[in-house]
């Protein structure tokens, strides 16, 4: 999978778009990183960053932009509604895919500590990076603002993580820290009437509301304050957990809305606070006629919520990943009020490279393989074997429909939504074969002239080996994966489809044996011995399993022929 981080650096800067642009600028002079959206707000003096990369280009462009920033903003003289303390006032990294939130934590420490010791500038953590409870708190390191860090410093109060415990008057000092992605989300209500949707709001948002007694003109809101023997208010927690949410009514489109930001769409899904207001609404006597997500999102977000569709209205679930993600914006209603394009929104759509070789016409693509150059070869045609398996075990799935499949329901959608997995995989192999071999000739062509040069040489060409040698691997391991499928659904699938099964496993075999071959014919350029031999033991076994799968899927399908 790819590995892809999101970077959200805010500066205190939002009028003058001149050093905006060379913060932007030095952000995407690394390779791999690409910023996204840059929303700049001359009201609060404040600029915000959106931009995404690989782990390692993220670390690097966060670094650069806090340099830049540290050159051209002079915080002696900022003014602005927004709270701030530094140039770079806040910079949390994001897990999207292929990443986890330790990963995220991790890098927030490197560039922190390199902030702090190369550009000599106070760094703290927050979130997910911060060394206590109390740290994790933005506004509780962002107490007194940047006017306050004088004090602070001066009183040996709350040193930073990295950097000195010094007041710098032209800088100020920085939170990094590790997040999770945050999806600003508006479902549309129709009616023009904002309490309706600050109702709503109240009682999914995870603050709640206070409890309130009968009201004379039926908006909870109206209602008395209630309150405990002692005085205090009564507090109503919100159905959700990491959820803010208003009421609001905008007038471009004459319609109230409930503005959401969902902290954590991994433990509060966004389909299940779209399922809830819909409910939650026609209570009131209204509709939800759509919904709206501000910026990006990640794909898994988006699939999570097809899948949660598709099952709703008993469909299998193996449809592919594009489909499953449509099925998410049709029944939220995501087109609603404005456009939704899947290349634009979807933050992996976003970064995709357009070069790609399974982006190519099945054409192209043999044409390609058929040309003098090395790469792609019989790695990618091994990786797309297998994906065409993949892709075959979720057709069968996808067409086991009907009564005599519900006692099977369950697994037939766990197949489907398994094979989609290793397709989407197996697809992403096809050009990181092609890639990693490509890894191979750069290493090969380094210099060699002096001692230095050669060692470096020798180590890069072994380390490209060994990548070169991981991702056939991981083929044919996902190979074995469809093999089992291709097993499992040619006797619980539709017997009508049984050939279908069965070319799905003799794909996968292919892909495998496949696979393997490429893995033996690197073995011999890696001097590592220990590892030469572990690989050969993983190959046996791979295609040992194989054909054992493939004899019995086969035997399988020939009863139903």
């Amino acid at each position: 999978m790819e590995k892809i981080v999101e970077c959200v650096p805010n500066f205190s800067e939002g009028k003058d778009k001149n050093i905006i642009d060379q913060i932007v600028a030095a952000i995407e002079s690394v390779e791999g990183s690409r910023v996204a959206d840059v929303d700049m707000g001359a009201d609060t003096n404040r600029t915000v960053v959106t931009f995404f990369g690989t782990p390692e280009s993220v670390a690097e462009s966060a670094f650069l932009a806090v340099k830049k920033s540290s050159e051209l903003i002079d915080m002696s003289v900022h003014k602005g509604a927004h709270p701030r303390m530094g140039a770079t006032d806040v910079c949390p990294f994001i897990p999207v895919s292929g990443v986890t939130m330790k990963d995220c934590v991790e890098i927030s420490k490197k560039v922190g500590a390199r902030v702090g010791k190369e550009l000599g500038l106070p760094v703290y953590l927050y979130e997910e990076s911060a060394a206590n409870k109390e740290r994790q708190s933005l506004a509780f390191l962002r107490a007194g603002e940047y006017e306050g860090l004088k004090a602070r410093f001066r009183e040996g109060k709350l040193k930073p993580d990295f950097g000195p415990s010094k007041f710098i008057p032209g800088y100020g000092a920085t939170v990094m820290g590790a997040r999770e992605f945050l999806i600003a989300y508006n479902i549309n209500l129709n009616t023009k009437d904002k309490k309706y949707a600050s109702d709503i709001a109240l009682e999914i948002r995870e603050s709640g509301r206070v409890k309130r007694g009968p009201s004379p003109t039926g908006f909870y809101k109206d209602g008395e304050i209630l309150r405990d023997k002692k005085g205090n208010k009564i507090e109503i927690p919100g159905k959700f957990t990491n959820c803010r949410a208003i009421g609001w009514y905008i007038k471009e489109y004459g319609q109230a809305q409930i503005s959401i930001n969902l902290t954590n769409y991994r433990v509060t899904p966004i389909h299940v606070v779209f399922d809830e207001v819909c409910r939650l609404a026609e209570g009131r006597g209204l509709r939800v006629t759509g919904s709206e997500i501000v910026g990006l999102v990640p794909k898994k977000a988006m699939v999570d919520a097809g899948i949660h569709y598709l099952k709703r209205q008993r469909k299998p679930t193996g449809f592919p990943e594009r489909e499953v993600i449509e099925m998410a914006v049709r029944s939220m209603g995501l087109r609603d009020l404005s456009k939704f394009d899947l290349d634009d929104k979807i933050v992996e759509y976003r970064l995709r490279d357009r070069c790609r070789l399974v982006d190519m016409s099945v054409s192209d693509f043999t044409d390609e393989v058929q040309t003098d150059s090395v790469a792609p070869g019989g790695g990618s045609v091994a990786a797309l074997g297998g994906a065409l398996g993949g892709g075959l075990v979720a057709m069968v799935s996808n067409l086991s429909t009907g009564k005599e499949y519900l006692k099977v329901y369950k697994d037939i959608c766990r197949i489907g939504l398994d094979a989609e997995a290793l397709k989407a995989t197996l697809m992403y192999n096809v050009d990181a074969d092609t890639q990693a071999f490509n890894c191979v000739i750069a290493a090969n062509r380094l210099p060699k002239e002096t001692k230095e040069e050669q060692k470096a040489r020798d180590a890069a060409i072994q380390a490209a080996y060994k990548d070169a040698i991981n991702t056939p691997l991981d083929t044919a391991n996902r190979c074995l994966e469809v093999l089992k499928l291709a097993d499992e659904i040619s006797l619980k699938g539709m017997k009508s489809s049984a050939s279908d099964a069965g070319v799905a496993a003799l794909m996968a075999h292919a892909g495998l044996h496949g696979a393997v071959m490429n893995v033996k014919i690197n073995l011999p350029n890696i001097t590592d011995k220990k590892f030469n031999g572990e690989m050969a033991k993983q190959c046996a076994r791979l295609t040992k399993d194989a054909d054992k799968l493939l004899e019995k899927v086969l035997a399988t399908v020939g009863k139903n022929l």
